[in-house]
């Protein structure tokens, strides 16, 4: 049964969390909420040219970095993206707004059960499931004919409105980094943006979250990689929460008030045949601020075959995934098997 109360009126009451938020599995170590931070390369995103002209030596330069970056780290922080600052303030301050609403305006657009779209917490499919210290709103964005505007707030009035805004100059952002990848490791232009041309399915997940009074046994967002092929998080310009993992430590990511952090996913390690990482994140929790985020997620049409790019597999790097339909319904199923889907796409 999901719990009575949201996470958020759950902190502000000063509730004691319930057992079912405490983190029993100590797979990927233990909190730490003061962790080293990650040396993130930030990527400048106007150095990329948008012609098929040969890179100029600032543009090869960038494109090294961001191959470096996605190759260790599996992200980066992006700047020169094209989305004024003034308007990124917007995004964070309609969605902020949403969360402060009296709690029956939220409940209108509540999440149902076996559905990831609405206003909630985690969906439940396990009695021993841990969950998340957080609400959030979960929408479909793209197609648009798929979007259900039951679960779309009406308040903040231009709520629908700048959301679908960030979301289009998100995906056009999306699109000059799957180029840039693809340049990045000499192969054609469109070799991984093809796969997200026709019907591709844009996601938004926005959470709040609260203070929490147990932040060394809670997690805001457990560990997890995402199974997109590209995810932007917009984060809290000041308050820090995200955590990737590396080489067995976490370490936080400094929130830059005007970058976006970009993250792959596992379709992306797929289809760079391992080169590019999808990394192991999380989300801690503090007893001080509340913060919050917002993430976008692309992924392919379902039917799209998933595979190693071709370009990629050579005689001294064999194949290592086999081809895939519908990653996030096969990572979905490999959860509830006790599997990581990276790993089951394996050869």
């Amino acid at each position: 049964m999901a719990a009575t109360k949201s996470v958020q009126q759950m902190s502000m009451d000063g509730d004691e969390p319930p057992e079912r938020y405490f983190v029993k599995d100590g797979r990927f170590g233990a909190i730490d909420t003061s962790p080293p931070q990650a040396s993130i390369p930030i990527i400048n995103m106007s150095l990329f040219s948008s012609s098929s002209s040969p890179s100029s030596k600032e543009e090869k330069e960038e494109l090294n970095k961001l191959r470096s970056a996605f190759c260790s780290w599996g992200c980066i922080q992006i700047v020169g993206h094209g989305i004024p600052e003034t308007f990124l303030d917007k995004v964070r301050e309609i969605v902020m707004q949403f969360f402060e609403l009296p709690m029956g305006e939220k409940q209108k657009h509540s999440q149902e059960p076996d559905n990831f779209e609405g206003y909630g917490n985690d969906l439940i499919v396990s009695d021993k499931q841990v969950l998340d210290w957080l609400d959030r709103l979960r929408l479909m964005v793209l197609p648009e004919d798929k979007q259900n505007l039951s679960y779309w707030p009406k308040d903040p009035k231009n709520f629908r409105e700048i959301l679908v805004e960030y979301s289009m100059k998100t995906k056009l952002v999306m699109k000059d980094l799957f180029k840039a990848m693809a340049k990045s490791l000499n192969l054609e232009e469109n070799s991984f943006e093809k796969k997200f041309e026709a019907r591709s399915i844009l996601k938004a997940r926005m959470s709040f979250y609260p203070i929490c009074p147990k932040p060394d046994q809670i997690l805001g967002l457990k560990p997890h990689s995402d199974s997109s092929g590209i995810t932007t998080i917009l984060q809290n310009k000041e308050v820090q929460g995200l955590q990737v993992f590396k080489e067995n430590q976490w370490f936080g990511v400094t929130p830059l008030p005007h970058t976006i952090f970009v993250n792959l996913g596992d379709q992306m390690q797929i289809l760079s045949n391992g080169m590019f990482k999808s990394p192991l994140h999380r989300v801690v929790t503090n007893t001080k601020a509340t913060r919050i985020s917002i993430a976008m997620f692309i992924e392919p049409e379902p039917e799209e075959d998933i595979g190693p790019v071709d370009g990629l597999i050579e005689e001294n790097r064999p194949r290592l995934y086999r081809t895939v339909k519908n990653y996030a319904q096969f990572n979905y199923e490999s959860f509830q098997k006790g599997q990581i889907a990276l790993e089951a796409a394996r050869i």
